[in-house]
């Protein structure tokens, strides 16, 4: 059994409707359990700032599925809630997940980047892991509590519990 960590984030089509969609998509994922929720937060955009905020959360899931397969399973649910995928990296959007973390693999292939490469730089990603796996270290012994700590919260706000 693996266990991921994984990055909500909407600030399209009711951003909360969309997180607690792809949370109970989650939960249904056959070969995996969420076991911790953290906060719905909300976080100013990265890039463009005319877009409105997002809403982000991060889930710990447990999984028997590898890497690419859950990957797969991810990105079908984004399809689902109607991603679409634009040159613009940090454009809005209705709903992006995203593999932060599994198990203490470092992976770097033209799909997938693991830890996400965002990961030590992103209030809206690092507050919601420390929440909810405050000791937890990354791949490279960092302590994602002491990097939660340490990062500047640029607005970031918690906005409810999801469970």
């Amino acid at each position: 059994m693996s266990l991921a960590y994984i990055g909500l984030g909407s600030n399209l089509s009711d951003p909360h409707a969309q997180i607690i969609s792809a949370l109970t998509q989650l939960e249904q994922l056959t070969n995996c359990s969420v076991t911790q929720v953290s906060s719905l937060y909300f976080s100013r955009p990265m890039g463009p700032q005319n877009q409105p905020d997002y809403m982000n959360a991060v889930v710990a899931l447990e999984t028997i599925l590898s890497p690419i397969e859950l990957l797969d399973q991810l990105q079908s649910i984004e399809n689902d809630a109607g991603r679409v995928r634009k040159d613009n990296r940090w454009g809005a959007r209705i709903l992006d997940l995203d593999i932060l973390l599994f198990n203490e693999m470092v992976i770097n292939s033209e799909r997938l980047v693991v830890p996400h490469y965002g990961l030590k730089l992103r209030e809206f990603v690092l507050l919601p892991l420390a929440e909810i796996a405050p000791s937890l270290l990354l791949p490279d012994g960092t302590s994602v509590l002491q990097l939660a700590n340490q990062i500047e919260k640029n607005g970031l706000k918690i906005h409810s519990k999801l469970r």
